[in-house]
């Protein structure tokens, strides 16, 4: 599975900015689409991400502000970033999950994106 991130870039605090990520490869239906990030120093924390059943969650620092959405048929993934801080100013990472039983057990993969830089001044 290849995922390939756009929309990155340098934008004033209060701006929008939307990334998308297309994935493709060896799909599964299994499949969940997200997005992380990672701050200069920091770990790399959840963004916000579809979860089994097609709910999504989201890291209380960015909700009422990103929108997490697909297209399913595409198997594209978009962050929609609305009121952007300095604090947002991180790579963020595509992210999709998935599994499939082999031998009658269950086994997860987890495939990440090179990462696209968001930077936010202020």
């Amino acid at each position: 599975v290849q995922l390939q991130a756009s929309g990155g870039g340098l934008v004033q605090t209060g701006e929008p900015l939307r990334l998308a990520c297309a994935a493709s490869g060896s799909i599964f239906k299994t499949n969940v689409m997200g997005w992380y990030r990672q701050a200069a120093g920091k770990q790399r924390e959840l963004v916000g991400a579809f979860a089994d059943g097609g709910s999504t969650n989201y890291a209380d620092s960015v909700k009422g502000r990103f929108t997490v959405s697909r297209d399913s048929a595409m198997n594209t993934v978009y962050l929609q970033m609305n009121s952007l801080k300095p604090e947002d100013t991180a790579v963020y990472y595509c992210n999709l999950k998935q599994w499939a039983l082999r031998l009658g057990r269950r086994r997860n993969y987890d495939y990440w994106g090179q990462g696209t830089q968001v930077t936010v001044s202020s």
